[in-house]
């Protein structure tokens, strides 16, 4: 159980400690920030609960095989409908968590994203939380914690998940998917899994930036937009690589004060950005007046 899920390893052995002691609480609220394995962990423990081996997590019986399938009936994932989840959607799984378990002794429904529950979705929610069949298990996954009533929280088990330390992070990321991570792009992850893989595909651009950025002061400025055209194509991603830019600034400026302006330089083309100004200016100008700044 867990063994392919990265970090957070005192939250895992608890977990697996109640699957085998028979000591599983009847409602959890898992909080941390998104990428960090959270929604894994849940679905991997769900499993687990379910399991009709006499080792719990056998991976050869029918609810263990039907759960790998994504069709055990006695597991269910309630996700955003949109931007929030709706008493709508909360009001159908009190319909169905009052059915008896078709395969296995118990139920799970991971709610997740709850974060995104509409207050009214939340106050219908309480009532099963208050008094759940006794087969019962909810998981409640979300990334900030304000979000939720007291009255939800008083009633389920919280676990904190923390960031993937960066020492773990590189090596799992080396290993899995081939990544050469820099520090600085260790900096973007933020500990997030998820994010990392998420920005896998952008590596090599990252790196442009980052050797770009690094040796500024001995760019001539028209070779410097030509290495980084990379930023004049990729409007999706620019708030990001902006992001990114001012990483290694702030590391920079330890060393040397005027980075520190440069940051501002950044922080404005992203303002200027967000509020539809001419986006190959805005580019143009930032480029321009940092490496005035500093050259």
């Amino acid at each position: 159980m867990f063994q392919n899920i990265l970090g957070n390893n005192k939250i895992k052995e608890s977990l697996q400690e109640s699957v085998i002691n028979d000591k599983v609480s009847h409602s959890y609220l898992f909080i941390g920030m998104s990428g960090i394995g959270k929604k894994l962990i849940a679905k991997e423990f769900a499993k687990a609960i379910l399991c009709l081996g006499n080792e719990k997590y056998c991976n050869n019986c029918k609810s263990c095989l039907e759960f790998d399938g994504e069709n055990n009936p006695d597991f269910s994932i309630i996700e955003p409908d949109g931007n929030t989840i709706k008493i709508e959607q909360i009001r159908d799984m009190q319909r169905r968590v009052q059915e008896k378990p078709i395969i296995s002794s118990k139920k799970v429904y991971i709610i997740d994203n709850a974060d995104q529950m509409t207050k009214e979705a939340q106050n219908a929610l309480l009532k099963t939380l208050e008094e759940p069949p006794e087969f019962v298990t909810i998981i409640l996954i979300g990334e900030n914690e304000n979000e939720f009533l007291a009255t939800i929280k008083s009633r389920c088990m919280i676990l904190h998940f923390n960031p993937i330390n960066n020492l773990n992070m590189k090596k799992y990321l080396e290993d899995n998917y081939d990544m050469n991570v820099t520090s600085n792009m260790l900096d973007v992850f933020q500990g997030s899994i998820g994010k990392a893989i998420e920005l896998k595909d952008k590596q090599e651009e990252y790196l442009i930036i980052e050797q770009a950025i690094e040796n500024i002061e001995n760019e001539d400025l028209i070779d410097l937009i030509k290495k980084l055209d990379i930023l004049y194509t990729s409007k999706d991603e620019i708030l990001d690589m902006l992001d990114y830019i001012n990483i290694i600034l702030l590391k920079k400026s330890k060393e040397d004060i005027k980075y520190t302006d440069c940051i501002k330089i950044v922080e404005d083309t992203k303002r200027r950005i967000t509020q539809n100004a001419n986006y190959d200016m805005s580019i143009d100008n930032m480029l321009f007046n940092i490496w005035e700044e500093v050259v």
